[in-house]
């Protein structure tokens, strides 16, 4: 009788470590200034294949609730059916459908951004930030991100004409990750 073969596998599962993790965005304003916020409430998993990392997945959601922009009344307003209309649509979320352009540094992850009940393709630009153990053993993970999206796409047209032809807001949204992972025992 033969024993079974174990397949080797390099693909680890992951989770986020909310209070080492941030997703942040940055929108001009006024068409002078950028205005920064970030959302508190970030979940995920990721599952990483170092033999294949074409093979490598994420699976993110962020509460839209947790935003902060350091401005209470500003957050109230975008938590508004003139925004992301929290009440309806309370979650953001990102799943991952490929990878591209894969260097030792880091990849373009592709996903599905789904937002204000509106789903579309994103390429995220990750970097590698760094893996590590702990003092308490645990194997951890760092990864940067960044993609720009434009909020029209996503539904969110709320604006004001200002008196010199500018708007209020601008469509072009900077999002910024930076994400510590925890290997799942």
């Amino acid at each position: 009788m033969s024993a079974a073969v174990q397949p080797v596998t390099d693909r680890t599962t992951w989770t986020i470590d909310p209070t080492h993790s941030s997703v942040e965005f940055s929108v001009r304003h006024l068409m002078i200034s950028t205005v920064k916020g970030r959302f508190a409430d970030v979940q995920g998993t990721v599952v990483l294949d170092e033999a294949n990392p074409a093979a490598s997945s994420a699976d993110i959601t962020i509460q839209v609730a947790s935003i902060d922009t350091r401005e209470p009344q500003r957050d109230a307003h975008l938590k508004s059916a003139d925004f992301f209309d929290v009440e309806q649509y309370p979650t953001l979320t990102f799943r991952s459908t490929g990878v591209r352009n894969q260097t030792k540094d880091g990849l373009t992850l592709l996903g599905d951004l789904s937002l204000h009940g509106v789903t579309r393709e994103v390429a995220l630009d990750v970097t590698r930030e760094g893996r590590v153990r702990d003092p308490w053993g645990n194997e951890r993970a760092g990864y940067s991100a960044t993609t720009k999206i434009k909020r029209s796409d996503f539904g969110l047209t709320w604006n004001q004409l200002l008196e010199t032809g500018g708007l209020a807001v601008s469509d072009d949204v900077k999002i910024s990750l930076d994400v510590e992972l925890v290997a799942k025992s």
